[in-house]
C-alpha cells in the first residue's frame, strides 16, 4: 500500500516516518501549533503573558530548587492543558458548529480541565511560598 492508499484509506502519510526525520516533522508541526495557538486563542496568549511573569517570579521567590520546579511546572502545566482544551474546541467546531449537548459536554471539559490547572498553580505556589 503506498502513501495515497494509505491516506484514503484513514491513515496519515506522516505516521510512517521515523527517526530524525519524524523528529525533525514533529518539531515544526508543534512550532504550527504554537502560532495557530497564538493567533487563534485568547485565552492562550493571556496565559503566555502570565507565564512570562510568573515563571521569572518562581525563581527568584522559589527557595529550594524542587520549589522553583513546582512552581514553573505548575505555570507550563496551565500552558498544555490549555493547548489541549484549544484543540478539542478546534475538533469539536470542525465536526459541526451546530449546538449539541455532546458538544457542549466536551468544550465544557477541557474548560474544566484549564480551571483545576488555574487552581493547581494556586495550591502549589501557596505551599511553596507559605506552606
Amino acid at each position: 500500500m503506498n502513501e495515497s492508499q494509505e491516506a484514503v484509506a484513514g491513515e496519515s502519510p506522516h505516521k510512517g516516518k521515523t527517526g530524525l526525520k519524524r523528529v525533525w516533522n514533529a518539531f515544526f508541526y508543534s512550532l504550527a501549533g504554537f502560532r495557530a495557538a497564538w493567533k487563534h486563542e485568547d485565552a492562550f496568549r493571556q496565559e503566555v503573558l502570565l507565564a512570562l511573569v510568573l515563571v521569572p517570579l518562581a525563581l527568584y521567590l522559589g527557595d529550594t530548587p524542587i520549589g522553583k520546579a513546582l512552581m514553573v511546572a505548575s505555570v507550563l502545566l496551565v500552558l498544555i492543558v490549555e493547548l489541549v482544551n484549544s484543540a478539542i474546541e478546534a475538533t469539536v467546531d470542525r465536526i459541526s458548529l451546530e449546538n449539541h449537548k455532546l458538544a457542549k459536554r466536551a468544550k465544557d471539559i477541557g474548560s474544566a480541565a484549564v480551571l483545576i490547572a488555574l487552581l493547581n498553580v494556586l495550591v502549589v505556589w501557596g505551599l511553596v511560598l507559605f506552606g
